[in-house]
């Protein structure tokens, strides 16, 4: 079990070495697209299934609430949170629109989508990509593997290349919070 731990470990960080070294400026270019969108008062709207729903409600958390320090809130909204509206669209419209209903309700000009999908091949969020684009907003996808196919729907793509998804989440989440970071002292700490 030790190895195990071990070898699992060592994986995660050899992963994260690897996003350091390769997707720092792609980092920055998701922050800059956020920030600007804060800016100009748009939202940040977040989807994804399972574990990366569980992201999304992190990082919205992260905008609205605080990352490190005291300061305004950003509008960020999970899309994966109303159980109302996630169960009735999946009945009546298909559980493939679950998250495209609500960016086609929601999305405006200027604002951001940030889909996650450690495969970059669920449908209902790259569904969710397609009507944010129709609807004028900018699109940043977290993918692992290959990217699937959200990584050639979206804006700015970080991807993390493994197979792992618990690493790739880890990697994802991790990414996030550089991300939360860098828009908490670019919009508010100067």
């Amino acid at each position: 079990m030790k190895q195990k731990v071990i070898a699992e470990l060592q994986e995660s960080a050899r992963l994260k070495q690897w996003v350091a070294a390769n997707m720092s400026e792609t980092i920055i270019s998701a922050a800059e697209a956020i920030m600007k969108a804060c800016r100009n008062g748009g939202k940040v709207l977040l989807c994804g299934n399972g574990g990366s729903a569980g992201d999304c409600q992190h990082l919205a958390t992260e905008m609205v609430c605080r990352f490190e320090a005291d300061r305004p809130p950003m509008c960020a909204i999970a899309l994966t949170t109303d159980t109302s509206v996630l169960t009735a669209v999946a009945n009546d419209l298909g559980f493939e629109n679950v998250f495209a209903r609500q960016v086609e309700a929601l999305a405006a000009p200027g604002d951001i989508l940030v889909a996650i999908s450690t495969s970059g091949r669920s449908e209902n969020v790259n569904r969710a990509v397609a009507m944010a684009k129709e609807r004028g907003a900018t699109t940043i996808g977290f993918t692992g593997g290959d990217g699937g196919r959200l990584a050639s729907l979206v804006d700015i793509e970080l991807n993390v290349p493994s197979r792992d998804v618990p690493r790739v989440q880890e990697c994802h989440i991790a990414i996030g919070h550089v991300i939360c970071g860098l828009l908490e002292r670019g919009l508010f700490r100067g």
